[in-house]
């Protein structure tokens, strides 16, 4: 079987990803990244918090541009593979193992996301992130004014109606579910709000080029929207982590100190798998930065450290 090495095994393609491939890259090490081609970086949306850009830059262009800024480093090399499992630590070596090949890396940082839960209706991926979105403070500023459905059942889909309420007074509340978890108390909140709240699900949804126009329900709803915003949470995407032993918290995400790293020795993690800074691009970079610098910093022999 081919065995590539390097210093580093960067999984995952995503901001936090490549920032932290180019920090390694910056101080010489070599890095090899793995990019499965999913994620939230992969959808149409439009980042518009990311200092720098005046009239935002797709999240796209900011992998491509990550990319492009990668290929200047001769150390670093980037596959397409999806990594199945990492064994090994950091005494013997790492091992990332992909269906045909395994790599080997004295580091590993772990930069794989979380796995959204939109609605799933026919034809739903091109409507996310161009009218379908996750994020108030991502997208809820060119909302202003518009058709808002809110979907989702419990109180945390209840509270981001109400947050939205500040940018338009057309908002409407979906459940999607059989289950209706929203309290008495968020129900009182979002009646005070003149919100609507609808126990019903999805049937079909009217639109075209990822703008929707209609939600349709099962019950026979139509509902005129322009901008729907999912409330119906996200997996951390932590798989490559349990088998070396990385402790989560109690809804899964990974770990981490100031540094990114984890309880396992030469084990970091970054970006939206960590759930520290509330899932931004912005906060992703930075998290990768700080990854790769500690895991640099983790490679040096004890005579170079100063603890």
């Amino acid at each position: 079987m081919h065995i590539d090495s390097a210093d580093a095994l960067v999984i995952g393609g995503g901001p936090a990803g490549l920032s932290a491939a180019l920090y390694l890259a910056r101080y010489n090490r070599s890095v090899i990244v793995f990019d499965s081609g999913h994620g939230r970086s992969t959808h149409h949306q439009v980042n518009h918090n990311y200092l720098g850009f005046p009239g935002g830059v797709p999240t796209v262009k900011i992998r491509d541009l990550g990319r492009n800024q990668l290929a200047e480093y001769e150390k670093v090399k980037l596959y397409e593979h999806k990594v199945e499992r990492i064994s090994g630590d950091a005494v013997s070596g790492f091992i990332a193992h992909t269906q045909e090949h395994d790599y080997t890396g004295r580091v590993v940082v772990i930069a794989t996301g979380v796995l959204d839960h939109f609605p799933h209706f026919h034809g739903w991926e091109p409507y996310v992130g161009v009218s379908m979105f996750w994020c108030i403070t991502c997208d809820g500023y060119e909302s202003r004014g518009k058709n808002i459905l809110v979907v989702g059942h419990t109180n945390d889909s209840a509270s981001e109606a109400m947050q939205l309420h500040s940018l338009t007074d057309r908002i409407q509340l979906l459940t999607n579910s059989q289950t209706f978890e929203i309290t008495e108390t968020f129900q009182r909140r979002l009646a005070n709000a003149s919100i609507p709240v609808i126990h019903d699900k999805i049937e079909s949804v009217e639109g075209e080029n990822g703008q929707m126009t209609a939600v349709l329900t099962k019950g026979g709803l139509r509902l005129e929207v322009e901008r729907l915003f999912s409330v119906q949470g996200a997996t951390p995407e932590t798989f490559l982590g349990e088998n070396l032993g990385v402790m989560r918290n109690e809804r899964g995400y990974i770990i981490i100190d100031t540094d990114q790293q984890t309880n396992v020795p030469g084990v970091l993690a970054a970006g939206d798998i960590t759930y520290l800074h509330q899932h931004q691009v912005t906060a992703a970079v930075h998290e990768g930065a700080q990854a790769g610098s500690a895991a640099n910093y983790f490679l040096y022999p004890p005579e170079l450290k100063d603890d």
